[in-house]
């Protein structure tokens, strides 16, 4: 479904993914995680087409991203559907208009037809009690679902998550990530998550990446992911202080910028 070969890309002068290469397989459902800033979210606005590689080739179901005229582009992103971080709900609209927006901007569906689909998709994550309430008026947790209600409005052969697990408490984190495994199976679709959650991702996904100063530096499935000795993943996976992940971003000498000696640093 998506192939990244080779992938390039950099904010200006500030180089962000060195030669990135990965594959998401049809019916899968795929994590990449590391560190913050190490480029996930970035490689999600590659797949979607709002960023070009600066080297390489970004393929979602056989098409080179960046060769796509403004046309094809917006008929490829029809065929997927965002989750966006802390959900992205119009706030000014009902839950059951935040659904149905899809539905109304890329179909020419009459509105009973939206009506029953809406209704379908919000019982799919359970909430289909919650219609005529404002996102104001939801937990975060059932935020969260109902924007995954309406990232797979119109049945996407793509889903991509941006930390579909931040900020929610442990039932909730749980009910969206068996919703995201079930969801997917239930529409044959494709799932990409970038998550920094270890112990879910670990529960529902097939594969996982680990992105770190650019690049991949290891990959396996589940299993062969908690079991691995590599050191970055063994860092991550197990939270552990020590390892090739520093706490601090480059930065030039901390005594030299302060104008003070090393001796009269440690001194302070």
């Amino acid at each position: 479904m998506v192939e990244i070969d080779n992938v390039d890309f950099a904010y200006g002068k500030r180089a962000i993914l060195k030669g990135i290469s990965l594959n998401v397989p049809k019916g899968k459902v795929v994590a990449i995680m590391g560190g913050s800033g190490c480029g996930k979210t970035t490689l999600l606005r590659l797949i979607g087409g709002q960023l070009i590689a600066s080297k390489g080739r970004v393929l979602v179901g056989g098409q080179d991203v960046g060769t796509l005229d403004a046309e094809a582009m917006y008929a490829m992103r029809r065929k997927m559907g965002m989750l966006f971080q802390f959900g992205a709900l119009f706030t000014d609209m009902s839950v059951f208009d935040n659904v149905a927006f899809q539905l109304r901007e890329h179909t020419d569906l009459p509105e009973e037809m939206i009506r029953d689909l809406v209704l379908m998709k919000l019982d799919a994550v359970g909430l289909r009690g919650t219609a005529k309430l404002f996102p104001a008026e939801l937990s975060g947790g059932m935020a969260r679902r109902v924007a995954l209600a309406r990232a797979v409005a119109l049945d996407p052969m793509l889903i991509m998550y941006d930390e579909p697990f931040a900020g929610l408490d442990p039932i909730s984190l749980a009910v969206v990530g068996q919703t995201i495994r079930r969801l997917n199976d239930a529409l044959g679709a494709t799932s990409i998550l970038v998550t920094h959650d270890v112990v879910e991702s670990l529960q529902i996904v097939d594969y996982l990446y680990f992105v770190s100063g650019g690049k991949i530096v290891g990959h396996g499935t589940p299993d062969e992911i908690r079991n691995s000795e590599e050191p970055f993943i063994r860092q991550f996976v197990r939270a552990e202080l020590d390892g090739p992940t520093p706490f601090h971003y480059p930065a030039g000498d901390y005594a030299n910028e302060l104008g003070l000696s090393p001796a009269a640093l440690r001194a302070k």
